[in-house]
């Protein structure tokens, strides 16, 4: 550690640079090591600590700031060495900031940054971390490094260089991390000189919170949560009341903690009072807010803050609209994490949402029908505008996406009003992209596919092939049991449905025998407070609990909730009898569970299971909760079933 500072001592002298006191004094005290440089490969910049990779790229020999430290006289051009950044009026700052703001690639930034040959010093850092956010690649560097060698940037950079001693403390701080975004060389002269000012206004103690936030997050992506300036920030963070603390430093310190220093929960204290704070602030939060703390929370697996996830919820309702495409991503993620779901945010959702499906972005039109799938929510609105969209924009989504928007309607077995012209878009996109699907995904909409009665029986042949079940064992995920029972009940559908297919089918050994498991299963276990009452019911009406059977596992993978077996005369036979049965009566006893959390639907899964059981000769009997609950006695329930069993026949006393 004191190594590392020594040798930056040392870089900056041998620069021509004044050396800041305070750094002399305490070049003895331990500092962060350097992070490796990498030429032309992908490493993390540290293990388990965070999911951040790094690109380290070999730099162009033209590249002046961002690569390997150079002598100082390289990097100035023209013979100009004064200071190059100015103050632009705050119209003008204003003005630049807009069209920043409204860049939608890093070229377009650098067209504006050589329309303004001066900057404020503020302005410079934003164009930093306006590339960062346009040239990320998922964490791997950037999409395109030769950016980093254009001309106007390195000019930037030079002002930036120049000036450090007197930017303001939060510019050095947004330029530093700026510069870890944009991955340059943690030696270039940049870099170098702005951990150093760091270092010294860290030591003044005067640095504001979000400052400390920020330099943490960049030192800690340069060197590691173990690095001693990243602990001294840390610790004047902690040494700060929270109950203080704006909603802009907030969202700040849950950014920094969610960035990867809260690993091992070593500042839970700290994220337990800030909590507490959000809650209390959550009334006055905007949509910047809301995403970056539900997606914080998410990050740092706060299970026990539902209180909060509610409040920003609640206040979530109020931006739907103003949302970005990104910001209601994360929003939806986060509920769906938690499990929660609001009346008045899917009020909003579906008010928004069909103004926005042609241009919303793909992965927030996937969210929105992934979120209303998991929930168990049926937005006629929403689906029927998203369906539409997807005839036109098909070829944007990825092929996880597509999957995902088909998922869910079958999910809800919901079935929209031109399901023709969405299900040859579907197979459109099979046959071009079949290739491009995953194991899992492709899986999962075909599965989707039969529960809404459509059978694209070209590429279910190739799902039961011995080499796409060989890819599915190679897959992540694996043959778990739900993947067993999607494709026990995809042959089931070909065998029940489809009497015309006759294409390779599913190996005994990769068929399940029951499709009500723990957890995920294709079926919902009955619920047992509806089912003891209706228990209780048909006793009284058929005289004997011996008379029908419970839970009864059909050779066909069902389990029927109750089932009754008749005679040829229509006489109810005890449920040990095997012979001489005539009829069988399976009863859905359908709790709330069975349906749209949100209207009296029955999802997709239920509805292919009473399907098949009337293809496979069953009478079935349905039982809604929402009818059996408006039964007052015993009388009225005995009644009722009677109705719903034996309609055309009279009832006998016991």
């Amino acid at each position: 550690m004191a190594r590392t500072l020594a040798l930056r001592l040392h870089l900056l002298r041998h620069l021509g640079a004044q050396v800041p006191s305070s750094l002399t004094a305490c070049a003895a005290r331990p500092l962060c090591s350097p992070r490796p440089h990498a030429s032309a490969v992908c490493s993390p910049t540290r293990s388990k600590l965070s999911p951040r990779a790094v690109c380290t790229i070999t730099r162009d020999p033209l590249f002046l700031i961002a690569g390997s430290v150079r002598p100082h006289q390289e990097l100035l051009t023209s013979g100009s060495g004064q200071s190059l950044l100015h103050h632009l009026t705050s119209e003008e700052d204003r003005v630049f900031s807009d069209r920043l703001s409204s860049c939608t690639s890093s070229q377009q930034v650098l067209r504006l940054l050589r329309s303004y040959p001066d900057l404020s010093s503020g302005a410079a850092a934003s164009v930093l971390h306006r590339l960062a956010d346009l040239e990320q690649d998922d964490g791997c560097g950037l999409k395109n490094p030769q950016l980093l060698s254009d001309v106007a940037l390195n000019k930037l950079c030079q002002k930036l260089e120049q000036d450090s001693a007197v930017l303001e403390d939060d510019v050095v701080v947004r330029a530093l991390l700026g510069c870890t975004r944009l991955y340059l060389d943690p030696w270039s002269r940049l870099v170098v000189r702005l951990v150093s000012e760091s270092q010294e206004r860290l030591d003044l103690e005067r640095l504001s919170v979000e400052s400390l936030c920020g330099l943490s997050r960049a030192l800690l992506a340069l060197e590691g949560p173990e690095c001693g300036m990243v602990k001294q920030a840390m610790n004047q963070l902690q040494n700060k009341d929270p109950a203080r603390w704006s909603r802009a430093e907030l969202v700040s310190v849950y950014r920094a903690l969610a960035s990867g220093l809260n690993e091992g929960g070593r500042y839970l204290e700290l994220l337990n009072e800030m909590n507490a704070q959000a809650l209390r602030l959550a009334q006055q939060m905007d949509p910047v807010a809301v995403s970056e703390i539900l997606g914080a929370l998410v990050t740092l697996e706060q299970t026990q803050a539902l209180p909060l996830v509610i409040a920003l919820c609640k206040q979530a309702v109020r931006h739907v609209q103003n949302f970005t495409d990104a910001e209601l991503t994360a929003v939806l993620s986060a509920l769906m994490h938690y499990g929660h779901s609001d009346h008045f945010f899917v009020e909003a959702l579906e008010r928004h949402v069909p103004k926005v499906a042609f241009s919303a972005h793909a992965e927030t039109i996937t969210k929105v029908m992934q979120y209303f799938g998991r929930r168990r929510i049926l937005s006629v609105p929403v689906f029927n505008a998203v369906a539409e969209s997807f005839v036109y924009r098909a070829e944007e989504y990825s092929t996880w996406q597509v999957s995902q928007q088909i998922v869910a309607l079958g999910m809800l077995g919901y079935a929209v009003p031109d399901a023709t012209r969405l299900f040859r878009k579907v197979e459109s996109v099979l046959r071009a992209r079949y290739l491009q699907f995953q194991p899992r995904a492709l899986l999962d909409l075909l599965h989707a596919c039969t529960l809404l009665q459509r059978y694209p029986l070209n590429f279910v042949s190739k799902v039961f092939s011995p080499y796409f079940m060989q890819q599915l064992q190679e897959e992540n995920s694996g043959m778990d049991r739900l993947v067993l029972a999607q494709l026990t009940q995809l042959y089931m559908t070909v065998k029940l449905e489809c009497p015309f297919y006759h294409g390779p089918w599913l190996l005994p050994k990769f068929r399940v025998k029951s499709f009500l498991a723990p957890g995920q299963s294709l079926e919902t276990q009955v619920e047992a407070q509806l089912y003891s009452a209706v228990k209780s019911g048909l006793v009284d009406l058929l005289g004997a609990r011996s008379y029908f059977a419970s839970k009864v596992l059909t050779p066909y993978c069902y389990t029927l909730d109750v089932e009754i077996k008749l005679d040829e005369e229509g006489y109810v036979l005890p449920a040990s009898h095997v012979d001489e049965v005539h009829k069988r009566i399976a009863l859905c006893i359908d709790g709330p569970r069975r349906f749209a959390a949100n209207a009296k639907h029955l999802l997709g899964k239920e509805t292919i299971k009473q399907r098949h059981l009337r293809i496979l000769g069953y009478d079935v009997v349905q039982i809604p909760y929402y009818e059996f609950e408006k039964l007052k006695d015993k009388k009225e329930v005995v009644e009722y079933l009677h109705q719903k069993i034996f309609p055309h026949s009279y009832r006998l006393s016991w």
